[in-house]
């Protein structure tokens, strides 16, 4: 059976909007002439051996200066559809207009750089009926650098902390979701590449289900988008907004208890070693400690209201 093969029943059910499409393949593009149109050609051939499953391939091309939409537009096939930002807007925004777009009852958020295997689709949608999301977490990161893999570990670790569960794989952007559902999230999914980090909170935190399952990652064709530092930083300061967006007590309490320990210690240092009494220091570490707390409490407050709203 060749790539171009689909049955008549399942081109007229694409090409009418909401008509009953099972997934939505949604890939972000930005300068990946290299590699999309194979990434591509792998995915039809894939969905080719399941005839019985409906389906459409949404290539986001987020204003590539190269020829990366021409492409695209080389694949004459109904389940195909080419959007197009006017500039350079975003990984994450890319991502939203797919969602925006999408007309599947699923929807597999995949990247165009030869990372993502078409045959691990089908590994997401075995789970797609059990769980609200199913992440692809990767088995083989010694194709990230070094400083790629710390980064990864300690963001697992502390969005872990703030949804109190596991989170084997954070940053993953290979992920199958209830359109509904990521629908739900949209507003909230920055326009850079930390997105896959939100939709996993957001989707915790309300109350959704998710798994894990491995899959297989190459190393990517091309050069990364990531940039070190700014990136990075950027990326630090979405998980601490995330943080106290979803449960801002569980950073706001250690900040609170880091504080009103540090003016104590230095009250027992001050009064009973150097025999100065109170501290002026100490007053205003507790103070603020308290501050802080009341901040956090009125916030987790706001939170579980706007979850019990929705």
């Amino acid at each position: 059976m060749t790539a171009e093969t689909i049955t008549e029943a399942a081109a007229e059910r694409m090409e009418t909007p909401g008509t009953g499409i099972d997934v939505s393949v949604v890939i972000p593009v930005y300068n990946e002439d290299e590699v999309v149109g194979r990434t591509l050609e792998k995915l039809l051939e894939e969905f080719a051996a399941k005839p019985e499953m409906t389906f459409e391939i949404i290539i986001v091309d987020d204003g590539s200066t190269d020829s990366s939409a021409d492409s695209v537009r080389e694949f004459a096939h109904p389940a195909v559809r080419l959007v197009s930002h006017p500039y350079n807007i975003g990984n994450g925004a890319a991502i939203k207009t797919g969602i925006r777009n999408a007309r599947g009852r699923y929807m597999v958020m995949m990247d165009a750089d030869g990372q993502h295997q078409p045959s691990d689709v089908f590994r997401l949608l075995e789970f797609a009926e059990q769980y609200d999301m199913v992440v692809g977490a990767r088995k083989n990161r010694s194709n990230m650098s070094l400083h790629r893999m710390v980064a990864n570990s300690i963001y697992d670790i502390f969005a872990g902390y703030i949804c109190g569960c596991t989170i084997e794989d954070l940053t993953s952007g290979f992920r199958l979701i209830r359109t509904e559902v990521a629908s739900n999230f949209v507003y909230l999914l920055p326009n850079t590449f930390s997105y896959p980090a939100t939709l996993t909170l957001a989707v915790l935190r309300a109350g959704y289900s998710l798994k894990y399952t491995p899959i297989s990652n190459q190393k990517r064709v091309g050069k990364s988008k990531i940039r070190l530092l700014t990136d990075g930083v950027r990326f630090l300061m979405i998980i601490l907004r995330i943080g106290v967006f979803f449960s801002p007590l569980k950073v706001f309490l250690p900040l609170s208890a880091l504080l009103f320990g540090s003016g104590f210690v230095w009250y027992l240092y001050r009064h009973f070693i150097v025999g100065k009494g109170f501290p002026p220091a100490s007053s205003l570490l507790m103070i603020t400690s308290v501050v802080i707390f009341c901040i956090g409490l009125i916030s987790e407050q706001i939170a579980f209201l706007r979850y019990e709203r929705k």
